[in-house]
């Protein structure tokens, strides 16, 4: 048996083994659900929520928008409107309809694009308000 300063040689193979296995074995799991999502994608996957939900939940927001007193505080209106326009954004991508909510700053001219996307969305035959 082969010795490397007193330690056999067995020894090291079997720390060497101990030591990279657990990473080779993450790395197979990680490798195999990658491919296996991959190949889910190009099996015909929904990219986006069925556009029923998203018009359902467009109408409801806006609802909620609509209905805020004048006592509501700032940070719920905010988050409600940032709300409104991710659905919003989730409706053009599943409808293909273009919009640049995404990069325009709060005020008016982000409005004036919310009415031009809603009335896009409505031509495209979304039922929202």
């Amino acid at each position: 048996m082969a010795e490397l300063d007193g330690f056999p040689l067995t020894n090291l193979l079997l720390y060497a083994v101990v030591a990279v296995a657990p990473t080779f074995v993450f790395w197979v799991a990680l490798s195999t659900a990658a491919v296996v999502r991959r190949r889910r994608g190009s099996a015909g996957v929904l990219e986006h929520r069925p556009i029923q939900d998203l018009a359902a939940d467009l109408r409801r927001v806006h609802r909620i928008l609509a209905e805020f007193g004048p006592g509501t505080p700032a940070a719920r209106r905010k988050g409600t409107r940032q709300a409104y326009d991710a659905l919003l954004v989730q409706a053009c991508a599943a409808v293909d309809v273009s919009h640049e909510l995404t990069v325009l700053p709060e005020g008016i001219d982000r409005e004036v694009e919310r009415l031009r996307v809603e009335e896009a969305l409505r031509g495209a035959g979304l039922a929202i308000p």
